[in-house]
């Protein structure tokens, strides 16, 4: 009797609850801890913002950050440089972001490297972004600082594919800006693309390429400081060279090929840092290969905003399935008019062989331009080896220091 009682009770009690009202479940963006707070973030980047290169691909980025964080808001410094504002410091500019709010600091260049270690170490409660650097690679940096950056040489290798694919004359020339290993891994890239092409399919002897490397002495040009990267470009055109690849943050190589071309020149270009920078002359246009910060800054803020940000060293990888996505791809190809039918179904062939694994340009025998050996015969060099390339590569022309 008594468990039947307690069998009634317990029926009685359960229709009871059943009856109230439930209450609403709680979601994750309910729960106060998980909210994003409104983030303040600080942009500094070396050149303007509209340079058609790296520091408008850069303030691009932040756009996009702005456009997809409810909440975010960006302030930007430009042209943090000695030519166009030697007495601006980046230690004075981060000051005027953090008074602003600013709790995450992107700088753009590895000319901020060693301050923004400072200012990392100066406010701590900030966390600092450095484009470029290596610092988290290296170690013994501080734990507010990160580094990103995207795989550019692997975009180089298309674009340096497309110069030999397009020259008739076997002589390219490429504008570099100062000399350091980012510099070297790139321009070391685009020669492994071209040699791989020349020879591949355009059926030539890859030790005939003509590969000549001039350096302006900084990522754009400073007039009295760096060669005038312009006049580096007629003397290249002059020397025999039909097809210019730009390695610098401005598009004097795409504007000059334009003019070359004008007077009925048959010459080519290949811009670099932005996926518009065949817009200027698009005739002369074999492609683009630019940088697309917009994911990693976006992925960087939300990490920032919800208090979920670990320190990284993050060299990024393009989406080969779109090159163009910008919703997704750290790096990527855009192609240009000047490529005729012929040369684009060679480079899309070169493009899958990339993105497949089947084919690594950075597969030995590989020796530095002193001669010595860099990458054993049938050895795959490492994403070190690679990042700190001590030279350029053997048959290429031009300084490595």
């Amino acid at each position: 009797m008594k468990n039947n009682l307690l069998v009634i009770f317990l029926a009685l009690a359960l229709l009871l609850v059943a009856c109230q009202p439930a209450a609403p479940a709680e979601s994750a963006t309910e729960d106060p801890g998980a909210e994003m707070e409104p983030l303040t973030f600080g942009m500094v980047l070396v050149g303007p913002k509209n340079d058609r290169g790296w520091s408008q691909a850069h303030y691009e980025g932040g756009l996009f950050v702005e456009n997809n964080l409810e909440g975010a808001t960006m302030v930007v410094f430009e042209s943090l440089n000695p030519g166009d504002k030697p007495e601006a410091t980046l230690e004075g500019v981060v000051d005027d972001m953090v008074s602003q709010g600013a709790s995450l600091v992107i700088t753009t260049s590895d000319a901020f490297e060693e301050d923004t270690v400072g200012v990392a170490e100066k406010y701590p409660d900030v966390i600092f972004i450095n484009s470029s650097g290596d610092d988290v690679l290296v170690g013994g940096a501080p734990t507010n600082l990160g580094n990103i950056m995207g795989q550019m040489v692997k975009m180089k290798y298309i674009a340096g594919c497309a110069a030999a694919l397009a020259t008739e004359s076997g002589q390219i020339g490429y504008l570099g800006p100062l000399i350091n290993t980012e510099t070297r891994r790139e321009a070391s890239a685009a020669y492994l693309g071209a040699r791989y092409c020349y020879e591949n399919y355009q059926g030539n002897d890859p030790a005939e390429l003509d590969f000549t490397v001039t350096w302006i002495g900084f990522w754009f040009n400073i007039p009295g400081v760096t060669l005038d990267p312009t006049e580096v470009v007629t003397s290249f055109f002059d020397s025999g060279a039909d097809v210019v690849m730009s390695g610098i943050d401005t598009p004097e190589a795409i504007d000059g090929t334009g003019q070359r071309a004008s007077r009925g020149d048959t010459v080519w270009a290949s811009p670099y840092g932005h996926i518009d920078g065949c817009d200027n002359s698009p005739n002369v246009c074999l492609g683009s290969a630019f940088f697309n910060w917009g994911p990693a800054y976006l992925g960087t803020a939300q990490s920032v905003s919800d208090s979920s940000w670990t320190q990284a060293w993050d060299w990024n990888l393009p989406n080969w399935d779109d090159l163009t996505d910008l919703s997704t791809t750290a790096v990527g190809w855009n192609n240009g008019p000047g490529l005729t039918a012929d040369m684009q179904a060679n480079l899309d062939d070169f493009i899958s062989k990339l993105a497949s694994g089947e084919l690594n340009l950075w597969t030995g025998p590989i020796n530095l331009q002193d001669g010595s050996e860099y990458v054993a015969d049938g050895e795959v060099a490492t994403d070190n080896e690679i990042w700190y390339l001590p030279q350029l590569l053997e048959g290429m022309e031009g300084p490595s220091e």
